[in-house]
């Protein structure tokens, strides 16, 4: 669609600025063209807008800054500035959405099915969708149970308009007609989503199946422990429930068609028209909380991790998806270099919630990343506290707790750690990699290690640090010659990270290529002068590694 070429379109005009004759409006343009390129929707919003108080006209800068904005979700100002296209012209798809998503939120269903008549509405992936919410919203259920029927046989378009066609069953209140689709009785098993276990689960509780609501949550969080069917789960457990509110007028109706498709776009390929979609979904039914995580997740993914942190923010607190809306938020705000803001927003969060172990584990790991290591061993502890540790799932936290241990020192208790890891998931090739090479590097259990690591390795042959790993045991075993080959795939795997290229040249040396080992010392130099071991690498470098051992054995001796 042209729409997703937008901003390109943009990008492809560079005399566009020097043909106005105005410094203020080049700069302006100059700088949204530079926001494009680091995908920067707010400052692209701000400098194409002020580029057309300039140039009021141009039609370029115009679909710019309405695009701009409605990735932002701020859609009264796409669409105030939307409205400066003529009706008529060519080439106003994103203007078309913009109008036909205000349309809908104001309950102007004839003027949004004349648009879409017209094809001047939001296009063919959610129009023909929308028309029949939008022919539900003027009365015609049967109009509108017929054009959904349509696109449900086979074609692009049918297993999402399978979905809606049992939503607008149920909200019409045929919950017989929505379970035989939900249950896959009718068109065959359903896609598997989160949005669509839940409509189920609400439609079995109006069929007095609560117990069938019941079994089919608690299969799908066995897997899958989305906070929002959880929270669905415990409802339903104390309550024979209300009147089914899933998705019950048009306005929703349509919010579903627009998160549908964006979904289906995807967050990684979907690129602008998913995100507008998402934001659209929100416009239209504030409630949908999936939308406002769905767009924060598009928002991380294009490296806008400020606005997707803003983003996390507007799910309200008392929501199933604020635990899982915060967690997000911490981890884009940690990734902007907003570290101790990050740990402020997860240790409220423990307060708050003390009994979800995920928080905890999250805050170990940022705090392990921050190397602040005591304090993630507190929050590891905790979160172990709260599981069932038998479970095999749990040998992750075993592993990152195993790792806060070993860098404060305290060895023997990483080692339970990481053991435990391996009984729950004997085939982890990073606790075998990690155990592994910790004994090489105490030279302790060498035997035991090899095996470790050959294991890891054969699960991860394309991993440059355990194939490391390999070749440092081998070395460690006085097996040069077999060392060199894993030593050099590693290097070919990882070629700049200056370890490898340090362990490479020692392992050269031991086999007599003396001139390559201080090609590769030097290079490991080259890479990060400062490197830990920085001063041992000169001094091989210096009078030779023989050398360097045979001092190091003395020292040790004393």
């Amino acid at each position: 669609m042209r729409l997703v070429l937008a901003l390109s379109l943009a990008l492809a005009l560079p005399g566009l600025a020097s043909a106005q004759g105005s410094a203020g409006f080049s700069g302006a343009y100059l700088a949204a063209r530079q926001a494009v390129i680091d995908g920067d929707h707010r400052a692209a919003a701000r400098y194409f807008e002020e580029a057309l108080r300039d140039d009021p006209g141009n039609r370029t800068l115009i679909e710019n800054a309405v695009l701009a904005r409605a990735a932002l979700g701020d859609w009264d100002r796409a669409l105030e500035i939307a409205g400066s296209i003529p009706a008529d012209a060519e080439g106003r798809e994103l203007a078309n959405i913009v109008e036909q998503v205000d349309r809908v939120r104001n309950g102007d269903y004839e003027g949004a099915l004349a648009a879409i008549a017209e094809g001047r509405a939001a296009g063919p992936l959610v129009d023909d969708l929308s028309r029949a919410w939008l022919m539900l919203g003027q009365g015609e259920m049967s109009a509108a149970s017929d054009v959904l029927t349509d696109l449900a046989a086979p074609g692009p378009l049918a297993e999402i308009a399978q979905y809606h066609l049992a939503l607008i069953r149920a909200a019409v209140g045929d919950f017989e007609g929505a379970d035989a689709i939900l249950s896959g009785e009718e068109f065959g098993p359903q896609p598997a989503s989160v949005r669509g276990i839940r409509a189920h689960a609400l439609v079995l509780v109006q069929l007095d199946r609560r117990d069938d609501a019941l079994e089919l949550l608690d299969n799908t969080t066995a897997s899958v422990p989305d906070p929002a069917l959880l929270g669905l789960r415990d409802q339903i457990a104390v309550d024979e429930g209300g009147a089914y509110d899933f998705i019950v007028t048009p306005e929703e109706g349509v919010a579903e068609v627009f998160f549908t498709i964006a979904r289906g776009l995807g967050t990684d390929s979907g690129g602008p028209l998913a995100l507008i979609y998402a934001r659209a979904a929100r416009v239209l039914d504030p409630g949908n909380t999936d939308a406002v995580l769905l767009g924060a997740e598009m928002l991380e993914n294009e490296g806008q991790l400020a606005l997707a942190a803003e983003t996390y923010r507007e799910v309200p607190q008392d929501d199933p998806l604020s635990v899982a809306a915060e967690l997000r938020r911490a981890s884009a705000l940690f990734e902007t270099g907003r570290e101790d803001t990050a740990v402020e927003v997860l240790e409220r969060l423990a307060r708050d919630h003390p009994d979800v172990s995920t928080i905890h584990a999250t805050l170990g790991d940022t705090l392990r990343r921050m190397e602040r290591f005591d304090e993630a061993i507190g929050a590891y502890t905790a979160a172990l506290d709260l599981v069932d540790t038998s479970q095999t799932r749990y040998w992750f936290l075993f592993y990152t707790r195993a790792i806060a241990y070993e860098r404060t020192g305290a060895w023997e208790e990483a080692e339970a750690d990481f053991r435990q890891a391996l009984s729950l998931s004997p085939e982890q090739p990073q606790v075998l990699n990690y155990l592994g090479y910790s004994l090489v590097e105490q030279n302790r259990n060498l035997d035991e290690a090899l095996d470790m690591i050959e294991r890891a390795v054969a699960a991860e042959p394309q991993s440059g640090y355990i194939v490391d790993s390999l070749g440092w045991v081998y070395y460690r075993l006085g097996r040069f010659d077999e060392a060199v080959e894993p030593m050099e795939r590693a290097v070919e795997l990882v070629p700049t990270d200056p370890i490898l290229n340090d362990h490479l040249g020692d392992v050269y040396w031991m086999v007599g290529r003396t001139r390559e080992a201080r090609f590769q010392w030097n290079r490991a130099l080259s890479f990060d002068p400062e490197e830990a071991d920085a001063e041992r690498i000169r001094l091989k470098l210096e009078i030779g590694l023989d050398e360097v051992l045979e001092r190091e054995g003395a020292a040790d001796a004393e």
